[in-house]
Formats: structure tokens, sequence, C-alpha cells
């Protein structure tokens, strides 16, 4: 092949690149738009779970017990986990968060018959628990 040929064959290569990669970048282009979409989809509907798990915390099943709220409650029964959920220490799981040991024992069992008995006090505590 020829000099001539060979420049001829560049320039015509240099010509369409900057096509080329217009086209070949498109595709990514709308990949990453839908990415960008179904992320803030996902984003969106784990808002409104959230908002439909945790609910209206109002009403007397959500009152306080022997001064422990249910997010207190949730916290201080998401902490038993670091010692392997291990019953025994959870009295001093729930000092070190300011509640007495007959205050904790008063919460345990109302929280525990709040959440048996109302879906509402069980979503609410779950949504804490977990994090959500």
């Amino acid at each position: 092949m020829g000099v001539f040929k060979q420049m001829k064959d560049m320039n015509e290569t240099v010509a369409t690149a900057p096509g080329m990669i217009a086209s070949a970048q498109s595709p990514g282009a709308g990949a990453q738009a839908m990415g960008a979409a179904q992320q803030a989809h996902a984003v969106r509907a784990m808002a409104a779970r959230q908002v439909a798990a945790t609910g209206p915390s109002v009403g007397p099943d959500f009152e306080p017990i022997a001064g422990v709220s249910l997010d207190l409650y949730a916290d201080i029964s998401r902490d038993l986990a670091s010692v392997s959920y291990d019953q025994t220490q959870a009295p001093g799981l729930a000092l070190a968060r300011g509640v007495s040991g007959d205050n904790w024992r008063a919460a345990l069992d109302g929280w525990n018959g709040r959440i048996q008995s109302n879906p509402a006090v069980a979503q609410r505590f779950n949504a804490r628990y977990t994090g959500r």
C-alpha cells in the first residue's frame, strides 16, 4: 500500500472518529440516565415505605411506659445484639441509657404487650429497630 493511500485512510479515520465516539457514548449515557432514574425511584419507594412503616405515632399505645418511649425501647432492644441477646444484660444496657432496672422490666412487659396487640406499634418498633 502506498504512502498516499495510507494517509488518505488515516484522514478518513480521523474525520469519522468524532461521530464514532459520539455514537459509542450515547448508549452509555442512556444507560447512565436509566440507572439514575432507577436509583431515584428506589429512594422514593424507600421513603414511602418508611412513612408507611412508622405511620402516625400518636395515641395511648404510643405513650411511654415507665418513662421509656418506644424509640428508646427499640434502641435498648437493638443494643442486646452487642451481647449476643443475653437478656440478663438488658438491665445494664438500659441503665447505660438512663433507665433503671425496675423501669426497664415495666417497659419490657408493657411494650411487648403493645407490640403484640397493635400492628402500628409493631411496625414503628420494627422500623426503629432495623434502622429504616
